[in-house]
């Protein structure tokens, strides 16, 4: 009799899940969710296949050490890199042979990019046809414009011998260097003032140099 009530009473209850298919559903679940996830990384791959296997990079000339102002580049000093668009200068060199022989207009730290605004000279003939000098100027004012890569003219100022002239025309700024306080040196044309690299033409660059020796010199901005 009791028997009769339990099954009566187990047969009224409702039927159980099968563990089996609750399994089955989930792991189909699974796989469409997988399905969906390469489908959706398939899509990025088409749309973008560079970021799928990695931004190909461009031939960058960086340089191979520390080098400092007015250093006339040698293939030595420079490297190839391999840069992304996203992150390589604009004007960046694309070769060693562009940069050999050129001037650098500032100081550049091992692996850092070169760019046409860094370097003065002929692109890829190895040779600048010129050289830098180093002037004192007699205005220390107009040292605080200048900047490296600044076009100028170089002046010499008017004595009891000479009038005011101009010694050299369109010369690039290399670097501006400003003499330490208590240097203790005795004064003149050469050691007063901000002392400023030029990159001079060749022609001009020994009249240049031995003029502001004499004479105090200046420069014009473009």
């Amino acid at each position: 009799m009791r028997g009769t009530i339990v099954e009566t009473l187990l047969s009224r209850l409702p039927a159980l899940p099968d563990l089996s298919r609750l399994r089955g559903r989930r792991a189909r679940l699974v796989r469409r969710w997988l399905a969906a996830a390469l489908l959706l990384a398939g899509l990025i791959v088409l749309i973008h296949p560079a970021s799928a296997r990695g931004t190909p990079g461009t031939a960058t000339v960086v340089s191979a050490r520390d080098l400092p102002a007015g250093a006339t580049l040698r293939a030595a000093d420079l490297r190839l890199a391999d840069l992304p668009e996203p992150v390589r200068p604009q004007g960046a060199l694309g070769s060693v042979e562009t940069a050999v022989g050129r001037l650098l207009t500032g100081a550049a730290r091992a692996g850092e990019p070169l760019t046409d605004a860094r370097v003065l000279g002929i692109p890829g003939t190895g040779e600048t046809g010129r050289a830098s000098v180093p002037v004192r100027l007699a205005d220390a004012g107009v040292a605080d414009l200048l900047r490296s890569g600044q076009h100028v003219d170089v002046v010499a100022a008017p004595d009891a011998l000479h009038p005011a002239s101009v010694l050299a025309e369109d010369v690039a700024v290399v670097t501006v260097s400003r003499p330490e306080a208590g240097g203790g040196r005795a004064a003149g044309p050469s050691t007063q003032g901000p002392l400023v690299l030029l990159s001079l033409p060749v022609s001009v660059a020994t009249q240049v140099a031995a003029t502001s020796l004499e004479r105090p010199v200046t420069v014009t901005l473009r």
